[in-house]
């Protein structure tokens, strides 16, 4: 009688054991945050509710931005390395596995940056060239190179069709609206009417680096280091219709709320006294907050839900968890020294 009580008590332990591990894999994390350190050379994986680390993976030298492919498997790192740079490779993470892979060869692309990963395919720009261009994952080659004629384009925007591309361009002032559009000749090819790519160069602001659009897809926001201002331009007209002052010093990024309401916009150049994020309402144009995070700022990647932005306060080493109701610091996390480009995860 003993044995067999044992026995249906080893059974349901089996069984409490089994169910709480199953429970716990349908509770992981649907996506993770990805975040790189400059100078340790990593990218941690960041459960978003704990705001534990996962995992450090190494990164590649100089690693400034990041993306994640369509279905969260794999992300793609700009190795930098600054203007003119010697470095011709963009980092490859995978992200099941939890380990770095082979980087990928650009050949004379030099000085990546900005990426984005649309449509299957890798596009990013190389400021040495002053090109935007574009890899295939399945082919492993780049298919696709445009020259911007701007001196170092920096961060890059690909519309879900992909016939629009937006560019800042830091020391030529501008942001490039590239579009594909039929050439006055017209024409057709083996697909159909000839397309071609035509590049508008609007001015904006000194040393304009981080930008979004509004998720109307009206307009532009460029937020200008150099000058301490935002240059918003308007998409159909590719005009800039208003200049506004911000109050961070050496803006870095911008970025909307998916609702289009709130416009927060980091300054790198921040000491620890000064503000490092400003928040500014986006139909009104007004300032709502300044928030000093105790040192310059540089990435901002906000929940898809709108519910919190995550802010890489680079000069302090830690990366600032702001909760977009209250506008108030709510967390913390350990990313590693400098922290910069930041990124979603989402795997299918």
């Amino acid at each position: 009688m003993r044995e067999v009580m044992r026995l249906m008590r080893r059974t349901c332990l089996l069984l409490m054991a089994t169910f709480l591990a199953s429970a716990a894999f349908a509770q992981a994390p649907s996506a993770t945050l990805l975040a790189l350190s400059k100078d340790d050379h990593t990218v941690a994986i960041v459960d978003p509710p704990t705001l534990q680390v996962l995992a450090r993976i190494p990164s590649g030298p100089d690693p400034h931005e990041i993306v994640a492919s369509d279905d969260g498997k794999f992300a793609y790192i700009s190795n930098y390395g600054g203007v003119d740079s010697t470095l011709n490779t963009i980092s490859v993470v995978d992200l099941v596995a939890r380990k770095a892979l082979p980087p990928i060869d650009l050949g004379a692309l030099r000085s990546t940056h900005g990426l984005e990963f649309s449509g299957g395919k890798l596009y990013f720009t190389a400021e040495t060239n002053k090109v935007i261009a574009r890899y295939d994952p399945a082919t492993r080659r780049v298919d696709w190179v445009l020259g911007t004629g701007q001196d170092r384009t920096h961060m890059i925007d690909v519309s879900k069709g992909l016939d629009r591309i937006i560019t800042s361009n830091v020391n030529s002032a501008s942001i490039s609206i590239i579009e594909q559009v039929s050439p006055p000749s017209g024409g057709f090819g083996p697909g159909g009417p000839r397309l071609t790519w035509e590049v508008t160069n609007v001015p904006a602001g000194r040393g304009v680096e981080g930008f979004d659009i509004s998720p109307d897809g009206k307009e532009v926001w460029a937020a200008n280091a150099r000058d301490a201002t935002v240059t918003i331009i308007d998409v159909a007209t590719k005009k800039p219709t208003q200049t506004l002052p911000i109050p961070v010093k050496g803006a870095n990024r911008l970025k909307f709320t998916p609702d289009g309401k709130r416009v927060l916009i980091s300054g790198l150049g921040a000491r620890a006294g000064d503000s490092s994020l400003v928040v500014l309402d986006a139909a009104t144009r007004k300032e709502v907050k300044q928030l000093n995070l105790g040192g310059g700022a540089a990435g901002i990647l906000i929940a898809p839900d709108g519910s919190r932005a995550y802010v890489a306060v680079s000069t302090a080493d830690k990366i600032d968890v702001v909760d977009l109701k209250s506008l108030e610091v709510t967390g913390q996390i350990d990313a590693g020294k400098q922290p910069d480009g930041l990124a979603w995860a989402a795997q299918k």
